[in-house]
């Protein structure tokens, strides 16, 4: 998120790179501690390029299985130690292989990155 430079009226965002850092950094804790967590990814204005101040960080997870529906999984995933605002799809592991295989016209799971 945007902060204040110490005593000055002037906002810094973050730049892509701690952006993507903070992504990878929590990933790989995510992964650490839940087994379930197979790939995380990012999709959206990072993963184009085309981000600017004010824009969030749309993420991906696959898990292996999930008891939730889909519009509960997100909930048990604390986000919020990134230094931007994130939205979050949380999708099993066969929800996603059906989403990817149709494969007709733009989609937006084709931009996807991984890491």
């Amino acid at each position: 998120m945007p902060v204040r430079s110490l005593n000055s009226s002037v906002l810094i965002s973050p730049n892509r790179q701690q952006v993507l850092q903070g992504l990878k950094a929590w990933a790989a804790q995510a992964k650490a501690e839940n087994t379930n967590v197979l790939q995380v990814g990012y999709f959206g204005s990072y993963a184009r390029g085309d981000w600017g101040v004010g824009s969030d960080l749309d993420v991906v997870l696959i898990l292996a299985h999930s008891d939730l529906p889909f519009e509960r999984r997100a909930s048990q995933f604390d986000l919020t130690g990134l230094p931007v605002p994130v939205d979050v799809l949380v999708y099993t592991q066969a929800e996603w292989e059906r989403l990817t295989f149709q494969r007709e016209g733009k989609r937006w799971w084709k931009e996807v990155r991984w890491g």
